[in-house]
């Protein structure tokens, strides 16, 4: 008796079974998104510090609302004990300034938040080396996830020990990623259904 071979077919989509409006809308969807992944890779590239500190400015007003909403239920929500009151008023104060921080401090905040993803990259390579090693215990692929664990802590120190090198190759990385996956959508916008 053999199995059911089970597919993604059930997730593909035939434009022979779509309508030609379903198509048109469908094309149109994967030029959007390529023209803004192209657009963004672009800007990306030529500009990355200022791409970063538009993305903090974000950031910030999102703590800016995050920080009034949470001032305002403390404020205004009798219905809460006292001490959620007091708390949701300082976390709101702290997001809050944490936002203006943000908003006024924009490049270095987008900097900063570059070499912190660069660091926890590090350091869940580390781990994950380590997990790798200790899991590969006795069995057939032990020397796999030996070399495994080894590459990924030798490379989760190296970006520990140069984090600024990396997040310029990270930032180069994204950029041109972005850029080809817009040129791909474009070319798939241009191609479905035909």
């Amino acid at each position: 008796m053999s199995s059911p071979h089970v597919t993604i077919d059930t997730l593909s989509i035939d434009p022979s079974s779509l309508t030609r409006q379903a198509i048109k809308g469908l094309r149109i969807a994967f030029a959007i998104s390529g023209v803004a992944a192209l657009a963004l890779g672009i800007i990306l590239l030529v500009w990355p510090t200022k791409t970063l500190a538009v993305v903090a400015v974000f950031l910030g007003i999102n703590f800016l609302i995050t920080g009034a909403v949470k001032m305002g239920v403390g404020i205004f929500s009798h219905s809460l004990s006292a001490g959620t009151r007091i708390l949701d008023v300082l976390l709101g104060l702290l997001v809050l300034v944490a936002g203006i921080i943000t908003v006024r401090n924009s490049s270095a905040t987008g900097e900063l938040l570059l070499i912190f993803t660069v660091i926890m990259i590090g350091i869940g390579w580390i781990i994950e080396g380590v997990i790798a090693m200790v899991e590969a215990g006795k069995s057939n692929s032990r020397l796999w996830a030996t070399i495994f664990g080894v590459v990924s802590i030798i490379a989760g120190v190296m970006v520990l020990a140069i984090p600024g090198w990396t997040a310029a190759w990270l930032l180069l990385i994204t950029a041109l990623t972005l850029i080809v996956l817009g040129i791909v959508g474009l070319v798939r916008a241009f191609t479905f259904g035909k």
